[in-house]
């Protein structure tokens, strides 16, 4: 039987008790939350609880997925944590400019960020499981710290259609049904506030370039650092975010909040 099929069952089988890190789908919870983002797009906090309202078993579905390939199980394997790997100062500060590393590093130091930060705002809804000591429970946290690397491989940016783009592509990648409700609910939301911008376009154009990407979180983000970033996209089969490159800075964020100084491209302009 076909490795990936049979651990995918392990998790989807309804048959069999719930796996560990599945969790019941709770939408009224997930709509409250959303309008809370709405009124403030940088509330993380609420995006997480919208995660955990909807995620099902997408979690322990990717765990199974990622170990039975080669190197997605090896990393399990080693399991490093990547926020503690993303916070040392020093070991970012050696990577030359033009590698993903010093791409990473620029992008966080100019925004303010920091991996810690992204784990500090998950564990604001109190998930008690978050930094159990289990596979499944490391496999949900890689998968929350490296979306700073995903901003900085797909090129989308941290105002509200890059959000929203960035949820479709890691949706495609991840299949967390909480990111496709994110993505949709948010590229609604943008076109109702300013309907000539094509945030669902873009949004969709996001998701097409996540299933043609190679599989993100199953890579060796310590090698991945490393590699020019050109290289590295091209190896990846990431594409070009050509609509979301089109949209003017304030119409990223649908006129509501300040547009973001283009301080950083992500990804030159074709």
């Amino acid at each position: 039987m076909n490795s990936t099929l049979s651990t995918a069952r392990l998790a989807d089988n309804a048959s069999c008790p719930a796996p560990y890190g599945a969790r019941p789908i709770r939408p009224l919870v997930a709509l409250r939350s959303f309008r809370r983002v709405v009124a403030n797009k940088d509330d993380t906090r609420e995006v997480f609880e919208i995660i955990r309202a909807l995620s099902g078993r997408s979690i322990p579905r990717g765990y199974f997925h990622l170990v039975s390939t080669v190197e997605g199980g090896r990393q399990a394997y080693d399991a490093p944590e990547l926020a503690t790997l993303f916070e040392d100062k020093a070991w970012l500060a050696n990577f030359p400019i033009g590698s993903v590393g010093a791409a990473y590093r620029d992008f966080i130091a100019r925004r303010g960020f920091s991996a810690s930060g992204l784990a500090d705002e998950s564990k604001k809804i109190g998930d008690p499981r978050v930094d159990d000591r289990h596979p499944i429970a490391w496999y949900a946290r890689r998968i929350r710290d490296i979306h700073d690397v995903w901003h900085v491989l797909t090129g989308y940016g941290t105002d509200a259609m890059g959000e929203a783009c960035l949820l479709g592509f890691t949706h495609a990648q991840a299949g967390n049904g909480a990111l496709l409700f994110l993505a949709i609910a948010a590229s609604l939301e943008l076109k109702r506030l300013n309907w000539r911008t094509p945030y669902i376009a873009a949004v969709s154009q996001a998701w097409r370039n996540g299933r043609r990407a190679r599989s993100l979180d199953a890579i060796d983000y310590g090698e991945l650092f490393a590699e020019p970033l050109t290289t590295a996209r091209k190896r990846l089969h990431i594409r070009p975010p050509s609509i979301y490159q089109r949209v003017g800075l304030a119409a990223r964020n649908g006129y509501r909040y300040p547009a973001e100084p283009n301080t950083f491209e992500l990804w030159p302009a074709s």
